[in-house]
């Protein structure tokens, strides 16, 4: 019964769930992303290209007499899977730094340390705060409070 127990308390515990929540998610923000790459960015950049459907580029390595049996090559669908990959890359990149951002508090400036020293008012010679007589001149220094 304690392997049971112990993984329920695994799967129960929040960060195999906030895990679950964040796959899900990003699937689903993959799907959206990945659609906008479909159809925004990709109809744009085969407006650029002399082929207008570049995705189905290739190069054909050994034509067959059927054509569904060729050895095709298919840059154009690796070209577009990468553009893809750099896209949703790049907007999640955005996102979490923005996230990130949002989360942290300001960093507020610390305030100055108490000074541990001062200066000799007879030679200027640098000298603890307690010292009652300079050390390199030997004159009495007022003890600070």
């Amino acid at each position: 019964m304690g392997m049971l127990d112990d993984f329920k308390k695994f799967a129960i515990q929040g960060n195999v769930t906030d895990l679950a929540v964040g796959v899900v998610i990003g699937g689903a923000f993959g799907k959206i992303v990945a659609a906008v790459v479909a159809d925004v960015v990709m109809p744009v950049v085969s407006l650029a290209l002399p082929s207008g459907d570049w995705r189905t580029a290739g190069l054909v390595l050994r034509e067959a007499a059927d054509p569904k049996n060729n050895v095709v090559l298919k840059y154009g669908d690796l070209i577009g899977s990468v553009l893809d990959f750099l896209v949703i890359a790049f907007v999640l990149f955005i996102v979490v730094s923005k996230l990130m951002t949002l989360g942290k508090k300001p960093v507020e400036p610390a305030a100055p340390a108490a000074p541990t020293t001062k200066e000799c008012p007879e030679c200027l010679e640098t000298i603890p705060l307690q010292a009652k007589r300079c050390r390199a001149c030997g004159s009495v220094v007022p003890v600070a409070a």
